[in-house]
């Protein structure tokens, strides 16, 4: 099995919410739908003021090049288009939908037929993008037939605290399984591997009985980032994504356990992407559990439903290691965010950052073989060209070298900076 370099074991804390089955967060009574919920330009509404939509209904469709289409998750009327802020503390546009109470939705309409031009076409219809929290709109990323030979599942899960993915593997088998050939005939792929951490063995095992002919399960070894793209592959198949390219320069493309379930249900269901499963969890969340929640879902609502204190230590948006601290429970909910998480102190590591010590921690610890201490120099000496040769393009923003270093310094947001000012600057 082919190793990647560095990565750390932070401690799972999965065991809040490992056994928890999906239920389901009761409608909230509006929505606050952003649309900008996936990379690429924001997508353009189509409803107006006053108008009444059901569950269902394509409320915004996806701009020219790189964008996805959204949908609303309840029944009621919009309001319109209004600023409302977002995790990262922005005002974007969003579609607010007042609900009615009423439970009446549409669906898309029925394929005549599955052929890869079909799927990869109601894929886009759907709005699907990755849920992993990367959201790149998947029907672009599907669109490989010809440059890649295997589909590359990732069921790893290692971020702390998040087990949605993993309960999905045990409660939708079939319906991911299916998604997993419809996604490998949309891109071409011959086969398909699922790459699992080994402290889901429940998942392992449940899905080598079922999947078939044709894909394959692997299990891989406890280690963050094992979830990150390219050591993923390397996990995988053994296959290395060349500096600078993409993952169909090695043969390969890769989806997210929940992004191939959003596929089965737009592709055989005829359900768009409006709703997804989000794990609620911490030591400051009395009821944690995995829930189907509505995009566009206050996280005050969510916060009410599972008992999680606003007044605790940290809110987090994402993963603890490179998810996004919430500043305001009116932030709302959307394709890409996989968890919540209400934090007490014992959870969190207080920072004070001081000198480095040249401990050389930082660089054993960096999946990328990079030199975080080096790049972190050079972008507070603000010299980005410097930065951009210690490889700051190549960051993939997983924390290890954060989590690792002694002086408690700031490396990944320095070393993510420096990546986008490199990036801004076409350095």
């Amino acid at each position: 099995m082919a190793i990647f370099r560095g990565g750390v074991h932070p401690d799972g804390c999965k065991q809040l919410t490992r056994g928890a089955p999906i239920g389901r967060l009761p409608a909230p009574p509006a929505v606050w739908l952003p649309l900008s919920q996936h990379i690429g330009a924001p997508a353009l509404p189509v409803v107006a003021a006053g108008d009444r939509v059901l569950r269902g209904r394509l409320v915004a469709k996806k701009a020219e090049g790189l964008s996805a289409n959204v949908y609303a998750p309840i029944a009621g009327t919009v309001k319109g288009v209004v600023r409302h802020i977002t995790a990262g503390g922005k005002k974007q546009d969003h579609i607010l939908i007042e609900g009615d109470g009423s439970d009446e939705s549409v669906s898309l309409a029925p394929l005549a037929s599955l052929t890869p031009e079909a799927v990869l076409a109601r894929i886009e219809e759907a709005g699907i993008v990755g849920m992993g929290g990367a959201g790149f709109p998947t029907a672009a990323k599907l669109n490989v037939r010809g440059r890649v030979d295997t589909l590359v599942v990732n069921a790893a899960e290692c971020e702390p605290y998040i087990t949605c993915d993993e309960r999905i593997m045990l409660e939708y088998t079939g319906e991911l399984l299916q998604g997993v050939r419809l996604c490998m005939l949309a891109c071409g792929a011959e086969r398909a591997v699922i790459g699992i951490e080994k402290n889901k063995p429940e998942a392992i095992a449940h899905l080598a009985r079922q999947c078939g002919e044709g894909i394959s399960v692997k299990p891989l070894r406890t280690r963050y980032p094992q979830g990150a793209e390219k050591q993923l592959i390397c996990g995988c198949c053994g296959r290395t994504v060349p500096e600078g390219g993409l993952p169909a320069d090695a043969g390969v493309v890769v989806v997210n356990v929940h992004t191939a379930l959003a596929v089965q249900r737009a592709a055989v269901q005829n359900i768009p992407c409006y709703e997804r499963v989000m794990t609620v969890s911490g030591g400051a969340c009395a009821r944690p559990g995995n829930f189907w929640v509505p995009n566009g879902t206050p996280l005050h609502a969510v916060a009410d439903f599972c008992g999680g204190r606003e007044d605790c230590a940290r809110i987090v948006s994402g993963g603890p290691m490179m998810g996004e601290a919430v500043f305001s429970l009116k932030v709302c909910t959307s394709k890409t965010m996989s968890s919540l998480l209400f934090l007490e102190e014992g959870e969190c590591r207080p920072r004070t950052a001081s000198a480095c010590i040249g401990c050389g921690r930082c660089v054993q610890a960096c999946p990328m073989g990079l030199m975080p201490v080096f790049i972190d120099a050079a972008v507070l000496a603000k010299d980005y060209a410097a930065a951009k040769r210690f490889g700051a393009a190549q960051c993939i923003a997983c924390g290890c070298c954060s989590y690792v270093c002694p002086a408690e310094r700031y490396l990944t947001q320095s070393v993510r900076l420096g990546r986008k000012i490199v990036k801004e600057r076409k350095l």
